[in-house]
């Protein structure tokens, strides 16, 4: 694919002016595309499939949920090589890679006649999912704001509660064809990313300009590459190098407080399907509870993203972790319709609230520069616990016929993690005693 060149670059800087919009608006309408299509395959899209392949094949729900082991392993070690690579060479070159692996992953799992090939083609999945996803746009983003800097995270990672919208129908397609959905997806993907791609920088000051579209003085025109490690001005984030980030308290204060949310996040995208269908509900019921989730939490989603920029950011995470224990309680004990309602709700406000706050102030804590890398390092101990969460919950399905023990115990995680936020304090930087008395 032909990408555009210097010139190219220029005008689309030119005209981003002329027009009076700031161009990482339209980077932020990319991310929605973007997380949008991975979302649906790779999240949203695993909870009515577990029951297909379930039909399809007669593997257990263990067996099922043993892909997510392998392939949050995979996640969690590959994170900080994918962050090291996104700050490296561009998160616009890692979309197109990773949004590429995941297309051909997606044709190829429309073949799959047995449970390692399952297993090989997810594997492939959620790696073009990790090296051109989520990590990747929100790292762009990061760049192009700062003091806009949560909602426009909000506004892009809309597109995960937008891949929600599209569950009920994806799962009468998978109830239809599984094979043919999956090959469809698959083009769909391509069609999807390579445009997106074309609209991808990974700076402002590719164009010329600086975060949230202010335009620098001519002395202040210089590449990325070229910003101080350590800023000193009022208005400047400090720039922490990945050593200095992981040497500070509250990155693994953050990083607890986000695992006690990704754990049960990452065991109802597999298994909240199953569950809604153990309580007695239809598979299309199932998803049109999804649905509702996801609608409510686009204005939660929006409303923390503008309370973001204004309010503690730490204070609004706590409520959000908070009101996402509460609501796996209400899975728990869930025994029809309104129960499940009321859990589309309590859920869907936590879950739209979080997902801005909790990147969004890794970026107000540690900057710019090496943000992927930094996140890509909290990843790795993320993934980890991700990956046995769903496997203990199909486990304890199993053997005992029931999700009571692990979703209690997620739920109390949970609120802990909510505890934990309150004690968050924004890191300084310590610099060497040679640059002090420089």
């Amino acid at each position: 694919m032909q990408l555009p060149g210097h010139n190219d670059i220029e005008s689309l800087g030119q005209d981003a002016q002329s027009t009076n919009v700031f161009y990482g608006w339209y980077l932020v309408v990319v991310g929605v595309f973007l997380l949008s299509v991975s979302s649906l395959g790779v999240f949203r899209g695993m909870s009515p499939m577990m029951p297909v392949l379930q039909n399809t094949f007669g593997w257990s729900r263990t067996q099922i949920s043993l892909s997510s082991l392998l392939t949050r392993v995979e996640g969690a070690a590959l994170g900080p090589v994918e962050g090291f690579l996104i700050d490296r060479i561009g998160a616009r070159k890692m979309v197109l890679i990773g949004f590429s692996i995941m297309a051909v992953g997606f044709v190829l799992f429309s073949f799959i006649q047995s449970l390692w090939q399952f297993y090989a083609v997810f594997i492939l999945i959620n790696l073009g999912s990790g090296v051109g996803g989520w990590l990747a746009v929100v790292t762009v983003l990061n760049s192009w704001f700062r003091k806009k800097r949560t909602i426009a995270m909000a506004g892009a990672m809309s597109g995960v509660l937008i891949a929600g919208i599209f569950v009920p129908p994806y799962t009468i397609a998978l109830n239809h064809s599984f094979r043919l959905t999956v090959f469809f997806f698959g083009l769909i993907i391509i069609a999807i990313a390579l445009p997106c791609v074309k609209i991808i920088r990974n700076h402002p000051e590719e164009l010329g300009l600086q975060p949230d579209g202010e335009i620098p003085s001519s002395h202040e025109r210089e590449p990325v590459s070229g910003v101080s490690d350590n800023k000193t001005s009022e208005d400047d984030e400090v720039e922490f190098t990945v050593g200095q980030a992981l040497r500070t308290p509250v990155f693994w204060v953050l990083t607890v407080a986000h695992i006690s949310s990704t754990i049960s996040l990452a065991t109802l995208s597999l298994h909240l399907m199953a569950r809604l269908q153990d309580i007695g509900l239809t598979s299309t019921t199932a998803s049109y509870i999804e649905l509702t989730s996801s609608v409510v939490a686009l204005p939660s989603l929006f409303a923390a993203g503008w309370l973001g920029d204004k309010l503690s950011k730490k204070y609004l995470v706590a409520t959000f972790l908070f009101l996402q224990g509460i609501s796996t309680v209400v899975l728990t004990v869930a025994n029809g319709l309104p129960m499940a309602l009321l859990f589309a709700i309590l859920y869907g406000i936590a879950f739209g609230g979080r997902i801005p706050l909790m990147t969004a102030i890794r970026g107000d804590y540690y900057g710019r520069k090496a943000f992927a890398s930094i996140m890509g390092w909290s990843m790795l101990p993320n993934g980890v616990l991700m990956a046995i969460a769903p496997v203990w919950a199909a486990w304890m399905f199993d053997n005992y016929g029931s999700y009571t023990v692990p979703f209690i115990s997620y739920a109390v995680i949970n609120l802990a993690g909510a505890f934990v936020m309150l004690f968050v304090k924004k890191p300084k930087l310590s610099l060497p005693t040679n640059s002090l008395n420089s």
